[in-house]
């Protein structure tokens, strides 16, 4: 084993996880885990969920109990950030320091996409992405206040939930013409601006946001079409952007994302990479897939641990996701692909049901809707490539075990 040991840049879940990955797979070098944050790794679905709520605390988020780095002999490097990635001389410039490795793990994340509107840079104007930024936004969200969010993304969305929740008036304001269009369809986005609707948000579906209106602080976003919807505090949910620029520097192969293999290695053999910046070839789908969700980050983040340390180990897990907003829980499984039909088991009106995607026949997502124990059943539709019988699934009284019978 090299001296140099194994350096990986980025220490949220990603990172943490490829850590603890390495040292399951009997790592015995030293590990550098870098962190351009002050705290301890942590996971970012509770920000727009319970911390936001203010259910829960900045500690429930964290990847591992505090002293983990120290247990598992993991040199943890926080509130540092990586300047440079020299390949050739297998070297990593930190805060004046070079660290030097013989494997490199890249886990850089994503950054929120800014809006470039008039008065975006107004101090009420706020992102969602790390702890200070949930804490933050939790003080405004208070009765009496009024929110613009802006994008009806996951982020959107959630975060609409836990201001209603906290007495906050909401408009939600989306140029596609349902909440969560891009990923679940119109049929299923209808679902959501129900919900919402239900719970009074106030919905501007089908227009976007042209300016946020104020001198010194934020009064209000004016729409698309003139009309002005006022607000003291404005929240910006449209998607994220992989932080793909130290890869790219480093001459690594970058399209969308840093481009990797099955086994997460990258056009560097000694360097892999997981989370949000990995394009990687999937064994189940002929394209490359990047998945952006908490579960990515955590089972890519495992296996490239483990390939570093010399496992051989291939990246196959279906993409999956979860959100929670006011009573309702949901799991989605399925790749970014297009699909052709939409079938329901249940109906949506009824608040439970299930929605499967089907291309040509086969199933390629499914979302679970208050409805639970059958996502696993959803992934074995979408893994084996069957044309499963339409009126099987969409029969609330077909047992979810028996789908894949002909």
């Amino acid at each position: 084993m090299a001296d140099d040991g194994m350096v990986i840049v980025g220490a949220s879940l990603a990172g943490a996880k490829a850590a603890e990955g390495a040292r399951a797979a009997g790592w015995k070098g030293p590990i550098r885990l870098v962190g351009s944050e002050p705290h301890l790794p942590y996971e970012r679905p509770p920000l727009s969920k319970s911390i936001l709520l203010g259910t829960d605390g900045p500690v429930t988020a964290l990847v591992h109990d505090p002293g983990w780095e120290v247990a598992e002999d993991v040199d943890l490097l926080l509130g540092a950030v990586v300047e440079r990635v020299d390949l050739a001389d297998r070297t990593v410039e930190v805060g004046g320091r070079t660290l030097r490795f013989s494997r490199l793990v890249l886990a850089t994340g994503s950054s929120p996409r800014v809006v470039d509107l008039p008065g975006h840079d107004l101090p009420e104007v706020l992102y969602l992405r790390t702890i200070e930024d949930a804490l933050a936004l939790r003080e405004r969200m208070l009765p009496g206040r009024r929110l613009a969010v802006v994008g009806a993304s996951w982020i959107g969305t959630e975060v609409t939930a836990c201001a209603r929740q906290r007495g906050s008036e909401v408009v939600m304001v989306e140029p596609l013409s349902t909440p969560l269009e891009r990923v679940l369809g119109p049929e299923v986005g209808r679902f959501f601006a129900s919900l919402h609707a239900q719970h009074g948000v106030e919905l501007r579906l089908g227009i976007g946001a042209d300016a946020i209106i104020g001198a010194e602080h934020v009064e209000g976003v004016r729409l698309g079409d003139g009309s002005v919807v006022p607000a003291d505090t404005v929240v910006i949910g449209i998607g994220v952007t992989p932080n793909v620029a130290l890869a790219r520097e480093a001459g690594l192969e970058v399209e969308h994302g840093v481009l990797v293999d099955a086994s997460l290695t990258t056009s560097h053999p000694d360097v892999l990479a997981a989370g949000d910046i990995a394009e990687a070839d999937h064994p189940l789908v002929d394209q490359r897939v990047r998945v952006e969700h908490w579960a990515n980050a955590l089972n890519q983040g495992l296996t490239a641990g483990r390939n570093a340390a010399g496992a051989t180990d291939v990246y196959d897990r279906i993409p999956y996701f979860f959100s929670d907003q006011y009573d309702l829980g949901m799991e989605y499984s399925g790749w970014p692909v297009p699909w052709d039909d939409v079938a329901f088991r249940g109906d949506p009106a009824d608040g439970a049901f299930v929605a499967f995607y089907l291309q040509a026949g086969r199933v390629v997502g499914g979302v679970n809707v208050n409805v639970w124990d059958v996502n696993e059943h959803v992934q074995e539709l979408i893994r084996s490539k069957a044309k499963p019988d339409r009126d099987r699934l969409t029969d609330p009284d077909v047992d979810p075990a028996t789908w894949m019978a002909t």
